[in-house]
């Protein structure tokens, strides 16, 4: 296949495109400067794709890039670099395809189940209406945006992620150096539910998804649904250490804002529906395995 790729230097784009170059396919990466190497593609998230050869008849363009939404609290500021980042980047990205000659036949593009908002208990798979909040409107805005590649490309995938777990970034990197210190806990009353997906898994399913006829939404989910509660005990029983210091509501409240409403506290208790019934299977299903194959010392490091 040939594929270009936005987003990889993040921890899931490295891994994917890793992953696909380790298979023989070509993967063309996408940069916001000019090119230094003949396989990069400039793009502007102001702008779209730059005039490039290296855009034309592609197999796929698969698009993870946007703003990290928990690197800290929400300041005005920052809610407007995630949204620019999300909806309206997609957009002239989407806008720039039609220029080409030969668009990519398959647009895959990221979303969050961040879409469903606070949703307590209620499963919820693809059908189910978006909810409430920043992150859901960022969220639609951006499967908006992603959904007007259809007027050039053959099937276009949205990817509603949960928190993909590994251990050299995101969720689970910052998790561990407390609870490795015996010094973990809950958040807030741990109910909330708590959608996760290997970050193996996370890759395998993107590139299912590019293979098979698939189209829409798809949450990027383990099958095993969990609360915050229930990975605070997993990951304190898999370091064999005690995690006793539960972190009230209200500091969270009082540190990170409307940034812990809408992440930290909030529950999406997710299925995912489309991508078992494209015939995924997972490799790690349950957390626990998850957990012990990104914490044991055996583990070959990813490049």
């Amino acid at each position: 296949m040939n594929v270009a790729l936005s987003g990889a230097s993040g921890l899931i784009g490295g891994a994917l495109a890793s992953s696909l170059e380790a298979d023989g396919h070509r993967c063309r990466r996408l940069v916001r400067r000019t090119p230094s190497e003949p396989t990069e593609v400039e793009w502007r998230p102001e702008r779209g794709l730059v005039e490039s050869p290296a855009a034309e008849g592609l197999d796929a363009l698969i698009h993870l890039a946007g703003e990290n939404v928990a690197a800290g609290r929400w300041t005005a500021a920052r809610k407007r670099r995630i949204r620019a980042s999300r909806g309206p980047a997609t957009r002239r990205l989407v806008e720039s395809l039609a220029s080409l000659e030969r668009p990519p036949g398959v647009f895959v593009c990221a979303s969050a189940v961040g879409y469903y908002g606070d949703r307590g208990g209620e499963v919820l798979d693809e059908d189910s209406p978006p909810g409430e909040g920043f992150l859901a409107a960022v969220c639609r805005d951006w499967e908006a945006a992603a959904l007007r590649a259809s007027a050039v490309c053959e099937r276009v995938v949205m990817l509603r992620f949960g928190v993909v777990l590994s251990a050299r970034g995101g969720a689970l990197a910052r998790m561990l150096p407390p609870f490795r210190l015996g010094l973990g806990g809950r958040l807030g009353s741990g109910r909330q539910y708590f959608p996760w997906i290997h970050i193996d898994d996370a890759v395998a399913a993107i590139r299912h998804l590019t293979d098979r006829d698939v189209r829409g939404a798809v949450n990027l989910a383990a099958p095993e649904q969990v609360t915050n509660a229930g990975l605070t005990w997993s990951l304190a029983r898999t370091l064999r250490r005690r995690a006793p210091l539960p972190v009230p509501s209200l500091a969270l409240r009082a540190a990170f804002g409307e940034m812990a409403n809408e992440t930290l506290l909030a529950s999406a208790r997710v299925v995912p529906r489309a991508l078992q019934e494209a015939g995924f299977e997972y490799r790690f299903p349950k957390l626990e395995a998850a957990l012990a194959r990104e914490l044991s010392p055996d583990t070959p490091a990813r490049t």
